[in-house]
C-alpha cells in the first residue's frame, strides 16, 4: 500500500521531472558519497558544489560558493499564503494560497531535469521528544542535501515516526535556473508545506530552519499552545554546580552564537550549549516553561569568529567526528587550502581567492569573503555541548532575554516588572541590520519584536498576544530581561567588552532568577544595584560603568512615536495590555 509520503513524493517528482530519486537515509557513508557527487558531478554555473578543503588543518571541511545573486535571505521575495490575507499580518508578504500554487507548478514544471531529487526524512527534535515535528524536504543539489544531515536528525528514525501518518511538514526546494525574478520562498501554513524555488542559500533553502522551525513552526505554536521562537538556548553553571538555564532572542549579527557558545571570563562559571538559533517552548506539566532545540547544527555568520572571539566556536568548526563542516562564501586561501574571512586573523594570507573566486587584490579594499559568509557544523562537535542536547523533555527555563544592537538608550542590562512587560520589552526591540538580510541598509535601526520580525508565520498582534496567553497558562514563569551589549561612548568606541566577560551579566541575571540579589526600580524597569555586578578585573572606569546604565528622558521623544507608528500597523490584532504598557511607559518618561 502506498503511503501519504510516498504519494507526495511520487506527486513532486511528476511535476520537477528529476532523472532520478534518492531516498537519504542520513549516514555518514552517504554523506561523503554525497559529497563526492557535489565535488565531481553537480555544479553551480561552472563552479563544483563542494571542494574539499586541507583536512589536516580543518579536519572534513569542504567550500562551497553560492551564486553571486544568492547570498543571503530574500524577504522580499518570501511569502506566507494563508487565505485570509488579515491573519499574515503586514509583517509578512501575502498571496492567496491558490494563485501561488499556480504560479509555483508553472516555475517548478520540469525545474530538476537533468537531476537528482534528494527526498530527506527528518525530525525537528529529537524522534522521542513529545514536542519533535516529523518531516520530509525534497531537493535537487548535494548542497542542501548536505546541510540538512548536519541540521537535522535525518533518517530512520525520522521515517518511522512519520509511518503512514499524512500530518508530516512538506517541503520541496529546487535551485531551479538561479533567476532571482523566478526566486521565490513560500509558506503554506494550513498545509504544513514549504515551497522553495530559485534560491540554493542556506535560509530559503535549508527548509527546517527559518521556513519551518519559526514561520510554519509559530503558527503552529499559535495553535497548540506553545512557542516558536528565534533564540539561543545555553545552561549557566555556577560554582556550586547549579546549572541555571535560559534563552536569549538577539537579531542576526547581535552576539547569537558567540553567546551560545561563550567561555566565561570569571572563574567558575561554566556555559553549556544547547542551542544558538531556535527554541521551540512548551508548558510542562510542573507549569514551568520547556525549551528543546529542534536542530542539531550551527548555520552561523563567519566573518568576526576567531580564538578572540568565539574560541569554542572555532574548536567546533574543526571538531573530529565526521558531519562534515561546510563553509560558503568564504574566501579561500589558495596556498594552505584552508578557509578564511575577516576577524579570523589579524594578518590575511598572502593569495586568496575572493568569495566569488576571483583573485583578492587586497588594495582594493574589498572584503575577502562576504560579509553573510556562512559555516555550517555539527553542534555535537561543540566542546560546550550540554548533557541535555538530547533530552525529549527539554529543559526547564529560569530567564528569557531580549537583545539588540543599539549604542544609546537601552541599559546594558535590565528586568521585567512581571511577563506582560517583558512582553512589551520584546515587543519595542530594535536593532541594527546586518548583512543577513538582502534589501536592507546595513546600519539602520530596523523594529525587531523578540528577533522574530522575519520569522513569525501570522500576524505579529496576534503573536504578542500569543506571548501574553502562554504568561497566563505558566504557574511559574521565567523572568524576562533586556541587554545591550553594544552602547558607546563620546568617541563611538563600545564601553562594554562583550564576550566572555557577558558572563558578569548573566551571572546577575541567573542570580536573579534564584533570588539571591535586589534591584533598583526606574521608568524602564529594575536595575541592577551596581555592587551586584562583578565587575573584577576589568579596565573600565567607573564613569563609564555607569553610563552603560543611563537613562536619559530626552533621548525617549523619538523612540517612544517610533514605537507607537510600530504598533499602529498592526490595528486591532495589537493587544491592548501592550498599549497600556506603552502608555504607561510615556507618562513616567513625562511624554504623555
Amino acid at each position: 500500500m502506498t503511503t501519504p509520503l510516498e504519494k507526495w513524493v511520487d506527486e513532486q517528482a511528476r511535476l520537477a521531472k528529476p532523472d532520478k530519486v534518492y531516498w537519504c537515509d542520513g549516514s555518514e557513508e552517504e554523506a561523503r558519497r554525497l559529497l563526492e557527487v557535489g565535488m565531481k558531478e553537480e555544479k553551480i554555473g561552472s563552479t563544483p558544489v563542494f571542494q574539499e578543503l586541507n583536512q589536516e588543518s580543518w579536519p572534513n571541511a569542504y567550500f562551497h560558493r553560492s551564486h553571486p545573486t544568492d547570498v543571503a535571505r530574500t524577504e522580499h521575495l518570501t511569502f506566507v499564503c494563508l487565505a485570509n490575507k488579515e491573519l499574515v499580518g503586514p509583517n509578512n508578504n501575502w498571496m492567496d494560497p491558490v494563485e501561488a500554487k499556480q504560479m509555483l507548478a508553472k516555475l517548478s514544471d520540469g525545474c530538476m531535469r537533468g537531476r537528482t531529487m534528494y527526498v530527506m526524512p527528518y525530525t525537528m527534535g529529537h524522534p522521542k521528544s513529545p514536542y519533535a515535528k516529523a518531516c520530509v524536504q525534497v531537493t535537487d543539489i548535494s548542497y542542501v542535501a548536505v546541510n540538512m544531515r548536519i541540521m537535522t536528525r535525518m533518517g530512520k528514525d525520522a521515517l518511522e515516526r512519520i509511518g503512514t501518518r499524512e500530518d508530516f511538514v512538506r517541503g520541496f526546494h529546487s535551485i531551479g535556473d538561479l533567476d532571482p525574478n523566478k526566486r521565490f520562498i513560500m509558506h503554506f501554513p494550513d498545509d504544513n508545506m514549504v515551497w522553495s524555488i530559485g534560491s540554493g542559500y542556506g535560509g530559503n533553502a535549508l527548509l527546517g530552519k527559518k521556513c519551518f522551525s519559526l514561520r510554519i513552526a509559530s503558527w503552529l505554536g499559535y495553535r497548540e499552545s506553545w512557542l516558536a521562537e528565534h533564540m539561543v538556548i545555553l545552561g549557566i553553571e555556577d560554582p556550586q554546580g547549579k546549572v541555571t538555564y535560559i534563552t536569549a532572542a538577539l537579531p542576526s549579527a547581535c552576539g547569537k552564537t558567540n553567546l551560545a557558545m561563550l567561555q566565561s571570563a570569571l572563574p567558575g562559571y561554566k556555559i553549556w550549549t544547547l542551542g544558538d538559533d531556535i527554541a521551540w517552548l512548551n508548558i510542562g506539566k510542573d507549569g514551568r516553561l520547556y525549551a528543546i532545540n529542534p536542530e542539531t547544527g550551527l548555520f552561523g555568520v563567519a566573518p568576526g569568529t576567531s580564538m578572540k572571539t568565539n574560541p569554542n566556536m572555532l574548536l567546533t568548526l574543526k571538531g573530529k567526528k565526521f558531519f562534515p563542516t561546510l563553509f560558503t562564501n568564504t574566501a579561500v586561501d589558495t596556498d594552505k587550502n584552508e578557509p578564511w574571512w575577516e576577524g579570523l586573523s589579524d594578518t590575511p594570507p598572502e593569495h586568496m581567492l575572493d568569495w566569488q573566486g576571483n583573485v583578492w587584490d587586497r588594495s582594493k579594499g574589498a572584503k575577502a569573503a562576504h560579509a553573510n559568509s556562512r559555516f555550517t557544523a555539527s553542534i555535537y562537535n561543540s566542546p560546550t555541548l550540554s548533557k541535555e542536547i538530547d533530552n525529549p523533555q527539554g529543559v526547564p527555563i529560569s530567564a528569557i532575554i531580549f537583545g539588540g544592537r543599539r549604542t544609546q538608550l537601552i541599559p546594558l542590562v535590565m528586568e521585567a516588572f512581571n511577563w506582560r512587560h517583558g512582553v512589551f520589552l520584546g515587543t519595542r526591540m530594535g536593532s541594527e541590520t546586518t548583512a543577513a538580510a538582502s534589501g536592507q541598509n546595513v546600519g539602520a535601526l530596523r523594529r525587531d519584536p523578540m528577533a522574530m520580525l522575519p520569522f513569525c508565520g501570522y500576524n505579529m498582534g496576534d503573536y504578542f498576544g500569543h506571548w501574553l496567553d502562554i504568561g497566563k497558562k505558566l504557574t511559574n514563569p521565567p523572568k524576562i530581561y533586556s541587554v545591550n551589549w553594544f552602547r558607546v561612548d563620546e568617541n563611538g568606541k563600545f564601553i562594554w567588552p562583550g564576550f566572555g566577560d557577558n558572563i558578569r551579566v548573566l551571572k546577575w541575571i541567573i542570580d536573579r532568577a534564584n533570588n539571591k540579589v535586589g534591584v533598583q526600580k526606574t521608568p524602564l524597569g529594575f536595575l541592577p544595584q551596581m555592587k551586584d555586578l562583578d565587575f573584577s578585573g576589568l579596565n573600565i572606569p567607573e564613569e563609564k560603568l555607569g553610563r552603560l546604565f543611563d537613562i536619559n528622558l530626552s533621548d525617549w521623544e523619538s523612540e517612544l512615536k517610533d514605537i507607537e507608528k510600530f504598533f499602529e500597523q498592526f490595528g486591532a490584532h495589537m493587544p491592548a495590555e501592550m498599549w497600556e504598557e506603552y502608555h504607561a511607559l510615556a507618562g513616567h518618561l513625562g511624554k504623555k
